[in-house]
């Protein structure tokens, strides 16, 4: 994995709860930096997806979802393999 540095200032008192976390987790301190800023990452695409996915969802109608609820229920008939 490539990495790339740079400098961040912050609080004395923000650093010294990074040192803790980061000792609790036996990582680097830098480290769980870069755990954090993924996972706040992901979390910025993670909602966005779901907000894709709920205009979507907005845009079916009656016949949409009568013709999906339909399909779950010939999918459980017996006999029928898909």
């Amino acid at each position: 994995m490539s990495v790339t540095k740079f400098a961040i200032s912050m609080p004395t008192e923000t650093m010294g709860q990074v040192d803790r976390a980061a000792k609790r987790l036996r990582v680097a301190p830098s480290r769980y930096i870069a755990l954090v800023l993924t996972r706040v990452a992901r979390r910025g695409r993670d909602a966005a997806i779901t907000r894709k996915v709920d205009e979507a969802l907005a845009e079916l109608d009656a016949q949409d979802l009568d013709s999906a609820s339909h399909l779950l229920a010939a999918r459980r008939d017996e006999g029928t393999e898909w």
